[in-house]
């Protein structure tokens, strides 16, 4: 799933390529995907408007919409967002197709169709269940490690349960969780709530360093995701510990270990973190 560092990335490739062009037709080729309002409204009302801005929200994509509303898009497992020339070859899967006022297309392909796209202000789609209350942004200079602190102290679920928990923190997903807990020398399966000050100070350093990191380098490219030009990320290649399972752990030599936590494979090492 796309996390942080791959929707940075795909906001950042888009931004002056999409602000100030309106968008003029809609073709909703898999309905179901659009959550938020019903399909057809959303077609109707989407025509027209002029982007104004464009940003992201822990894993959403938010373009900001003439008259206050905003087209949210959440990429799912396997979602992924392309600017193209209207002549560009139609590959399958593509579902949803925006075209603009300059004669290109903004298309959305999902081969496995967990996506969706929302319509509507922020407070509109919290409102009716369709968007979750976010938590802080992990790479924001206001976010500080007595911020994390007070966020993790009274949790009993394991801590990489929490990271996950996107009212805790935005952004974060399995990747990230595993990387950032090696970096910080922290067992993704101890106690939220038992990590000193200390710990979380180097929690919250360990966060931010991977998630720039793998923004600098252009997102995770470990299974579909790919950048508005339809091309990999590098950060694959830097991974510290997520899926590698049964290998040597680069600092002891350790086989790294394998746990379940919240539904999620989780990678550590048994050595390291503790």
């Amino acid at each position: 799933m796309p996390e942080l560092p791959e929707v940075e990335t795909i906001v950042a490739d888009l931004r002056p390529h999409l602000v100030g062009r309106t968008i003029v037709q809609c073709d909703l080729r898999f309905p179901s995907l659009v959550r938020h309002p019903e399909p057809e409204l959303f077609a109707d009302s989407i025509v027209g408007l002029t982007i104004e801005t464009l940003g992201r929200r822990g894993k959403y994509i938010l373009a900001g919409l003439t008259g206050g509303d905003q087209l949210v898009i959440h990429l799912g497992m396997s979602g992924q967002l392309r600017l193209v020339d209207a002549q560009a070859p139609l590959l399958d899967h593509t579902h949803v197709i925006l075209d603009l006022d300059n004669g290109r297309q903004l298309r959305y392909r999902d081969p496995r169709r967990f996506g969706r796209l929302l319509l509507g202000t922020e407070a509109s789609l919290i409102a009716a269940g369709r968007m979750p209350r976010l938590g802080p942004e992990p790479i924001d200079t206001d976010f500080g490690a007595d911020d994390l602190y007070v966020r993790l102290r009274r949790r009993r679920a394991p801590l990489k349960a929490v990271l996950l928990d996107q009212t805790t923190i935005a952004g974060v997903g399995n990747i990230y969780a595993d990387e950032s807990l090696h970096r910080a020398r922290l067992r993704p399966d101890r106690a939220a709530g038992s990590l000193s000050r200390m710990s979380v100070r180097r929690l919250h350093e360990a966060l931010r360093e991977a998630l720039q990191i793998a923004i600098k380098n252009r997102g995770s490219s470990v299974d579909t995701y790919r950048d508005a030009w339809g091309e990999v990320g590098s950060q694959q290649e830097q991974l510290l510990v997520y899926g590698r399972a049964g290998e040597p752990c680069y600092t002891c030599g350790r086989p790294l270990s394998l746990v379940r936590i919240a539904g999620r494979s989780s990678v550590f090492c048994r050595r390291c973190q503790r």
